[in-house]
């Protein structure tokens, strides 16, 4: 009951908070054009602070059970916070981002500070199982290298795999959800308090974004969206399913490494059918290998193959955590 009433307050919080912004954001002149249509109309940015807004009022929720009725959800108060803290700090990254600009080396350094607060709580188990290697203790090597490096990864990982109408939050959504049902089946109550309000979060400002969009999450929602899967597999200490769960991001990225980065021509081009084809300097990023492999696709089933992609990268964490 007290795991619907997180997602439930979330998802209102955030499709409340997406209607109220969506006119303000168009007026203050947020908006970018969205590539993969004709005439490249223009769209609100920065729907991600609904986001936000929707995961904090489902995090609180869970600190007032906590500190209230603590029979009802048991999870770890102090966890809770300093994982707030850290994704409002990496949204911060993102709104300065969004509304000025910053080189991309900066935006990609900036997650590392944002996982402080998680840094001084000591935040997840240093001990942890590597496949051929077995336990492997890394004392303080967790908190002060991994942790930061895990936070940093994830934030610039989902950042990078956007720009498609229902991408962000699809992928992230069944990310989210496929971490959740491992956290549930484990017992990670804290861990999955986060996975839920990030659900509900999303769920809310998916009715806005998907196809055809009428508000792009922005900067940050991506950054926030990393923050939340990363900061939730610490708190769970479910490291190997968040490194399952991240694949479709890592391809992604290696893509774009490749590629030093581009940042521009990551798009389609639409054809007069209305499907998108990967460019001829292709393909610098996952969405264009997948156009490139099915030889033009529209971008509602692009997003569709990208999810459904995640889905088995999803399944596959959840079969190794759960049925093992």
């Amino acid at each position: 009951m007290m795991t619907l009433a997180i997602v439930g307050s979330s998802l209102c919080v955030s499709a409340l908070g997406a209607w109220l912004l969506l006119p303000q954001l168009r007026a203050a002149g947020m908006v970018g054009r969205d590539m993969n249509k004709p005439n490249r109309p223009e769209v609100p940015e920065m729907g991600g602070l609904a986001l936000v807004a929707g995961f904090g009022a489902g995090v609180l929720l869970a600190v007032a059970l906590e500190a209230f009725v603590p029979s009802l959800l048991p999870v770890d108060f102090t966890a809770l916070l300093a994982v707030l803290g850290t994704v409002l700090l990496t949204t911060l990254v993102g709104v300065v981002d969004d509304l000025l600009g910053m080189g991309q080396w900066v935006k990609a350094f900036l997650p590392l500070l944002a996982s402080l607060p998680l840094v001084a709580i000591r935040a997840g188990q240093v001990t942890m199982t590597i496949p051929f290697l077995g336990q492997v203790d890394f004392g303080l090597l967790y908190p002060l290298v991994l942790v930061p490096i895990g936070v940093t990864g994830a934030a610039n990982a989902a950042n990078m795999l956007a720009g498609f109408n229902g991408l962000e939050l699809g992928v992230g959504l069944v990310a989210m959800g496929s971490l959740a049902g491992i956290a549930a089946g484990l017992g990670q109550m804290t861990a999955l308090a986060l996975l839920l309000a990030g659900l509900g979060a999303g769920l809310g400002l998916l009715v806005f974004n998907w196809y055809p969009a009428r508000v792009f999450v922005g900067d940050v929602g991506t950054l926030s969206i990393g923050a939340i899967l990363a900061t939730a597999c610490i708190v769970g200490d479910m490291e190997l399913a968040g490194v399952i769960v991240i694949v479709p991001y890592g391809v992604d990225f290696l893509l774009k490494a490749v590629h030093r980065f581009p940042s521009r021509g990551w798009w389609g081009e639409l054809g007069d059918d209305g499907k998108l084809r990967c460019p001829a300097h292709g393909p610098v990023s996952l969405p264009q290998l997948v156009m490139k492999l099915a030889g033009g696709i529209t971008e509602r089933a692009l997003v569709g193959v990208l999810v459904g992609i995640e889905l088995v990268c999803g399944l596959g964490a959840v079969a190794l955590y759960l049925w093992r």
